[in-house]
């Protein structure tokens, strides 16, 4: 039986916090990708599940990703009955700000590094 959500927490590249709540069995971590002043992308570790899987995680997988300092909050759930998929990939518009975008790659705990 899958376990309920946990909540973890991380920084981005520009100090900014973020709450993480995902399925433990599941997840292994979370990249955020942004640009940073000087116009390059920089990609970061955002988050990463400190304890491995117990159980194989039910069909369905949801992540909740949320930034109180920028107003950002968001959720994701897919239905994944054969569990195949792998990764997801969440492209974001900042709330107030005008064309800042913020990536992020969400990683099941099976994939490889």
């Amino acid at each position: 039986m899958a376990r309920h959500n946990r909540e973890g927490r991380g920084k981005d590249q520009q100090g900014q916090d973020y709450v993480v709540s995902y399925q433990p069995d599941w997840l292994r971590q979370i990249k955020v990708t942004r640009t940073l002043d000087n116009g390059r992308q920089s990609t970061k570790t955002l988050y990463r599940n400190p304890a491995a899987p117990e159980h194989d995680p039910g069909p369905r997988v949801r992540t909740r990703i949320s930034a109180p300092g920028t107003r950002l909050d968001f959720e994701i759930g897919i239905v994944d009955p054969q569990r195949v998929v792998t990764r997801i990939i969440v492209e974001t518009m900042l709330p107030g700000k005008s064309g800042e975008s913020v990536s992020f790659v969400i990683s099941e705990a099976r994939e490889e590094e």
